[in-house]
């Protein structure tokens, strides 16, 4: 996995480090014990670091998050129910295609609103279902919506090409939508994906790559409370 370097991200990976190791006590021991196990120990933390498709600003430390980030292999999916959902902040941006986007727009709908980088492994593994799902919703009240971070405007829409995502997507390469969600329900995590009521309140979230039938099942449940 290649994607842009940055001193954030070198902190990020260094969090997860100390991190791991302080979860690991027979790890600090061998780490005292000479070269040939530091060796082994910094091999063992360089893997970490490598498999994890967090960074910046999502992989900070927030009330809600607890500083968890996402690392390959980990998911969750979270509904809240009416009555205990946070209002998502009043987004807006440009997509990629240059047009203008605000999150209000779509109130009365189901938004699903996936933050994603073409840098990223899980979000390619994931893109067939978000699209297929985008397609599935075509005619009901569901929009779908994604939020490119760190990434190049011809590397997303290359990606949005390879996987016919037929669905907007926010030019975030600063998170700043990311941002905007802290201290509601954040996207800790590269994929993470939210799913914001036609009140516009947040009601779910999935945490790590979605697939076709845990998304659709979440959108569903959402979807009849309404009747």
């Amino acid at each position: 996995m290649t994607r842009p370097q940055s001193s954030a991200r070198y902190f990020a990976g260094t969090a997860r480090v100390l991190s791991a190791l302080a979860a690991r006590p027979r790890a600090v021991r061998a780490l005292l014990a000479g070269p040939r196990a530091v060796r082994a120990i910094l091999a063992g933390t360089a893997v970490l670091a490598l498999a994890s498709c967090s960074g910046g600003a999502i992989a900070q430390n927030t009330p809600v998050s607890s500083g968890k980030s996402y690392v390959s292999g980990s998911y969750s999916s979270t509904y809240y129910g009416p009555g205990s959902r946070p209002a998502a902040p009043a987004v807006s941006g440009t997509t990629l295609t240059g047009s203008k986007f605000t999150l209000s727009a779509d109130r009365g709908s189901l938004v699903v609103l996936n933050f994603w980088g073409s840098w990223c492994a899980p979000c390619r593994n994931e893109a067939p279902a978000l699209a297929a799902l985008a397609t599935h919703f075509k005619s009901d009240p569901v929009r779908f919506v994604g939020d490119d971070v760190h990434d190049s405007t011809a590397s997303a829409q290359a990606f949005e090409h390879t996987f016919n995502v037929g669905y907007p997507s926010l030019n975030d390469p600063g998170e700043q939508v990311a941002l905007a969600f802290h201290g509601t329900v954040p996207p800790v995590a590269i994929p993470t994906t939210l799913l914001i009521d036609r009140t516009g309140h947040i009601a779910g979230r999935i945490v790590g790559g979605v697939s076709y039938r845990g998304l659709l099942a979440l959108i569903n449940k959402i979807l009849a409370e309404r009747s």
